[in-house]
């Protein structure tokens, strides 16, 4: 897959969007219907041989998760989040805390620690905004301007960053002031031509986004017919789930080559692009485009730059080339936590590292060598986990045996929000093994088997087809963009999703390490069998 692929709309926000909430990543085989194939000998409580095509597998469950170690790395990796907007954006001084964080633990923990930069496209906002309405006063003397300080009697209601608006992936900036009193077109879903050639040199207001593909469908609109500025307002996702009856708005990326493209070769660096609220967007409706009122909207946003992403990784090398690596993404969107976007994924590549380092002091190297590593800019379109599969393309077609991704493996703390965790693969033989590995888990902690509903399938298709490896996180590259001819084999990991993702309430309330155990100590002590197993 190329790199605009990746960047592209359907990707970076309807496979986001679709599947990051995991509300429907294929036909899911259930684990009981799985397990009426699958012949079980027990040889003791810790040992068991479980028969794939006629071979006895053993694997030799051992690899134990620590839940409050868990708990503690994601206390460290929120403890380094912006002070004010709390995000770890890529390119961001947070972001570098963040990757020098994890390097220096891999070193301390014995892995060959190295701490890779990349250059990338990316945004950056520099300064708190400003997004405010006002209705006008009626002061009767003549000269006075609307909205000025001297219009006695105005009403300017003010917008909370984060909370009523969130600025939008390569969002430009903008300077609105009352003063120009700049008109407010209401295009409706987005999906009327004449609306948007008639909102040309003003500010677009969209209400969910219609047949239009995500943000990118909506920013290469505005851009071909020369609007002002883009508002996009939530009224149909996550309303009445996280804050009253509102809908929340959230972050999504916008492909930079779409843009580029529709732009003559560069992003428009003059446009800004912001998401509101219901319950704000109404508001402003109400004043500004039903109403007299005007609009403010100060955006100190640069999105035609390169900044430095990191991929921190540690490295313990075994007695052969072949390659396992496990991996998370460490960035945030800018305007919130991430505790389980991605925090709850970093700090369980922290916690397999930690358990693999242990278990080498007790054990011995490994055949295969193991890699832990930890992706920036994943919220901007996988840059860090390209990069890097880019870089070492030679040495991954040829040694890479998997890749494990983890992004968003973590159950909501109230089970009534959903309980599911997803274990899916790209190859039947890793698929096997997992289905194996996870009747396991549940035969051995019947309690979280009881409280937890733990999904696997198989996603081998070829890329368009149904039963595709989705490329929605960053085990794409390692999947599709290797040497010609190779496809990667990948496992991942999701959750039952958040309704808090990408919003500002993705924070520690939400929080539940001990579901981030079922896929540390699965996919865990399958590393542990391919690592010491060179024929697997």
């Amino acid at each position: 897959m190329t790199e605009e692929e990746i960047l592209s709309a359907e990707i970076a926000e309807d496979w986001v969007e679709a599947n990051k909430q995991r509300s429907g990543l294929g036909v899911l085989r259930s684990n009981v219907a799985i397990a009426g194939f699958l012949v079980v000998i027990f040889l003791s409580s810790t040992l068991l041989y479980f028969f794939l095509e006629d071979e006895p597998v053993e694997y030799g469950i051992s690899m134990d998760y620590d839940q409050d170690r868990t708990r503690g790395y994601v206390d460290d990796l929120l403890e380094l989040g912006h002070p004010e907007w709390k995000g770890r954006m890529s390119g961001s001084a947070e972001e570098q805390a963040t990757a020098e964080y994890i390097a220096n633990l891999f070193e301390e923990l014995g892995y060959q620690s190295t701490l890779h930069t990349y250059e990338v496209p990316m945004h950056s906002v520099n300064s708190e905004p400003s997004l405010r309405v006002c209705e006008p006063g009626t002061t009767g003397n003549f000269g006075i301007a609307p909205c000025s300080p001297a219009d006695v009697g105005q009403q300017i209601t003010t917008f909370n960053h984060r909370m009523d608006y969130v600025i939008q992936g390569f969002s430009g900036e903008s300077s609105i002031m009352f003063g120009q009193d700049m008109e407010v077109v209401h295009l409706g879903n987005g999906t009327d031509d004449s609306l948007w050639a008639a909102a040309s040199g003003k500010v677009g207001y969209v209400v969910g986004g219609g047949s239009i593909s995500g943000n990118t469908g909506i920013m290469t609109r505005a851009i071909e017919n020369g609007l002002e500025s883009i508002i996009r307002v939530n009224k149909d996702y996550n309303c009445g789930k996280i804050e009253g009856n509102d809908c929340v708005p959230i972050f999504k990326g916008t492909s930079i080559s779409a843009m580029k493209e529709a732009n003559g070769g560069s992003v428009p660096s003059q446009m800004a692009f912001i998401a509101m609220s219901k319950d704000a967007g109404e508001i402003l409706e109400s004043v500004v485009i039903n109403g007299s009122g005007r609009l403010e909207m100060i955006m100190d946003v640069t999105n035609d730059q390169e900044l430095t992403i990191r991929v921190p990784c540690g490295t313990y090398y075994g007695t052969s080339d072949d390659l396992l690596i496990v991996g998370g993404h460490h960035d945030t969107v800018y305007h919130g936590p991430g505790a389980v976007d991605d925090t709850s994924g970093t700090a369980s590549v922290l916690e397999l590292a930690t358990m693999f380092s242990q278990y080498i002091i007790e054990n011995g190297e490994p055949d295969r060598t193991l890699r832990f590593c930890t992706w920036g800019g994943e919220e901007e379109g996988l840059w860090g986990s390209t990069e890097y599969v880019k870089e070492f393309k030679s040495e991954l077609s040829d040694d890479l045996r998997l890749y494990i991704n983890l992004d968003m493996n973590h159950v909501d703390i109230d089970p009534a929000r959903g309980n599911s965790v997803r274990l899916f693969a790209n190859h039947e033989t890793d698929y096997n093994h997992i289905v194996n590995l996870t009747a396991e888990y549940e035969k051995d902690n019947p309690e979280m088997a009881e409280k937890y509903d733990i999904q696997t399938m198989l996603l081998d298709g070829e890329q368009g087809e149904d039963n595709e490896m989705p490329c929605n996180s960053d085990h794409c590259p390692f999947v599709y963009q290797l040497e010609e001819g190779v496809r990667g084999r990948a496992a991942v990991c999701y959750g039952s999703g958040s309704w808090e993702y990408h919003t500002y309430l993705d924070d520690i309330s939400r929080f539940n390490e001990e579901s981030l155990g079922i896929s540390v100590t699965i996919y865990g002590n399958y590393v542990k069998y391919l690592a010491w197993n060179t024929d697997a």
